[in-house]
């Protein structure tokens, strides 16, 4: 299992906050390798990564369920892998304090099946620098 979070703060409120990560196609396009997406609907959509790692190209679908859905500072979400056996989840949480608001992103991916043993170890590499850049995107978007 890979967990990564990343923490912001962000000279806005959390209202301001909430308005742009509860709506999954304002960041969708800022996750790192992302190719496209479908919304199936309000809690339900398909991601299409594509990404390169040691001159192997690569292309991930997987699923995208929102679970949870707490205004103004809380969004949860589960992860499925389509073409690859992985499962994982996440989340957005937002606090608000003296006119600021912290935003965290956390990302937790398990690895299964014959490739859980490959892919575990590059998940755990990759899966920081994917969570702060996708963190860091948004607050900039927001600001």
């Amino acid at each position: 299992m890979a967990v990564a979070s990343h923490a912001v703060t962000i000279p806005v409120s959390v209202d301001t906050v909430w308005n742009y990560v509860s709506k999954i196609e304002h960041w969708a396009t800022m996750v790192p390798a992302y190719k496209e997406h479908e919304q199936i609907d309000e809690q339900k959509s398909i991601w299409t990564f594509e990404g390169n790692f040691k001159g192997l190209k690569k292309t991930v679908k997987m699923e995208l369920n929102i679970v949870e859905f707490n205004e103004p500072s809380n969004i949860k979400f589960e992860l499925e892998g389509l073409t690859d056996k992985f499962t994982g989840s996440g989340k957005f949480t937002a606090e608000e304090s003296a006119g600021k608001t912290t935003m965290t992103g956390i990302i937790e991916v398990n690895a299964g099946g014959l490739s859980g043993a490959v892919l575990t170890p590059v998940i755990k590499m990759v899966l920081p620098k994917v969570t702060t850049r996708l963190t860091e995107k948004i607050a900039r978007q927001i600001k």
